[in-house]
């Protein structure tokens, strides 16, 4: 089988109704608009936003305008892996979020971070961050480097 040769199942593909073509037709007349009305006419119809003058239940509903639920208390941390602090930093310096912004991890250095454990750690750092992962904080240690947690607080600088 060549897929030009390729055709619907018999029986699978019905003719388009061809409506307003007299009453033996059995969609004469009206042609399934009803009677009389805007949507009977030809080009008529209301627009889907327009509720007849009544305010549109979209403007009714504060959270349902195409983004969602706007959640005021979020906190958001960039990731940052130990695969690209072994590509940016060598042994013995000090990652922390000025240094990682200074490399291009993250874009401001006041941005919340958290390290995980994807890849693996040649050598030692002292890692500074406001969050660490149980697996990355492991890796760290066994290379011999040390995790040491930032403070921050819910609603600092950078929130959603």
């Amino acid at each position: 089988m060549k897929l030009h040769e390729l055709r619907p199942a018999p029986g699978a593909k019905r003719g388009r109704r061809r409506v307003g073509r007299g009453i033996a037709a059995g969609q004469g007349k009206t042609a399934g608009r009803g009677t009389k009305g805007q949507k009977a006419r030809s080009g008529g119809g209301v627009r889907p936003y327009f509720e007849g003058g009544q305010l549109p239940l979209v403007r009714k509903l504060p959270f349902a305008r195409g983004y969602g639920f706007f959640n005021p208390y979020k906190v958001e941390f960039k990731v940052v892996n130990l695969d690209q602090l072994a590509a940016r930093f060598s042994e013995g310096e000090v990652v922390s979020p000025e240094t990682m912004a200074a490399r291009g991890l993250i874009k401001h250095s006041k941005d919340l971070v958290v390290v995980l454990g994807r890849g693996e750690l040649p050598f030692a750092l002292t890692v500074e961050t406001h969050r660490v992962s149980a697996s990355a904080r492991k890796k760290i240690e066994a290379a011999g480097g040390t995790v040491k947690l930032l403070p921050w607080r819910r609603g600092g600088y950078r929130t959603r």
